[in-house]
């Protein structure tokens, strides 16, 4: 089977929402054989995910973790080593948006979505690299979005877009310095996707009207994104490193 995960560790962020990228992330690497830890904000969210993974046939963890406290995901780390003894997957999916304009943005508004994306993205993948490092081998994968890309005017303000666009150019400068070591670090960069994100899945002609000039005339699933990360996060794309998938129904090509 290609991209088979099983025998691997992962930690996926931001996986405790019922709608949300994370949980579809989390149960598609389960379904390739992985062992996943699910990290949120939300406790009783992760332990819902988790089961599911568990239902899988593979183990999982349930915890608690604001990611951009540095001591909360060092405990993430240390459990997830102590308790699967290895860390082979990362994804850094955790993140939040706001539809706000410039001149109406606080300086506390910039700070969290652009700590929330990207220096969570910093902070979680400096944690696990001793361990990748220490057994030559690992997998990175960063959530970006299709507003890095094209300067926003999908959903989210321009802190959104600025963060976003670091998470790439963070991945290309880290997956130089990695890449030696069998680590690989890459990005998906997600167009319009049903999730909780927005605030809940617009009716079906709102729907029409947003999707009107996506060439694949839908909005994106969370197992489109899925799938991408599963590839990703597998053995076959070891020689992709600093790179990013686009996963948009061709709303962004380059």
């Amino acid at each position: 089977m290609l991209f088979n995960l099983k025998g691997r560790t992962a930690i996926v962020t931001g996986a405790g929402s019922k709608r949300g990228i994370g949980r579809s992330i989390a149960l598609a690497l389960a379904e390739q054989g992985a062992d996943v830890v699910i990290c949120d904000m939300n406790l009783e969210g992760a332990k819902e995910t988790a089961a599911e993974v568990a239902s899988k046939g593979v183990k999982s963890l349930a915890l608690q973790c604001n990611v951009i406290v540095e001591s909360e995901i060092a405990a993430v780390v240390k459990q997830t080593v102590e308790t699967f003894g290895k860390i082979d997957i990362l994804v850094n999916n955790a993140g939040i948006t706001q539809p706000v304009k410039v001149l109406d943005m606080t300086e506390a508004d910039w700070d969290r979505v652009v700590d929330v994306n990207m220096k969570s993205t910093f902070l979680c993948s400096k944690a696990v690299l001793p361990n990748m490092i220490a057994n030559k081998y690992g997998r990175i994968v960063n959530m970006s979005s299709v507003s890095a890309k094209r300067g926003g005017g999908v959903f989210g303000g321009a802190h959104y877009s600025a963060a976003k666009s670091g998470i790439l150019a963070f991945g290309k400068a880290l997956s130089r310095e990695v890449a030696p070591e069998g680590i690989t670090i890459n990005a998906i960069a997600p167009g319009i996707v049903a999730t909780d994100i927005r605030g809940g899945v617009e009716d079906e002609e709102t729907q029409k009207k947003m999707t009107s000039d996506i060439p694949c005339r839908r909005m994106g699933t969370p197992l489109d994104v899925a799938a991408a990360v599963c590839f990703l996060a597998s053995t076959e794309a070891g020689y992709i490193t600093g790179e990013e998938i686009d996963v948009n129904g061709g709303s962004h090509m380059d």
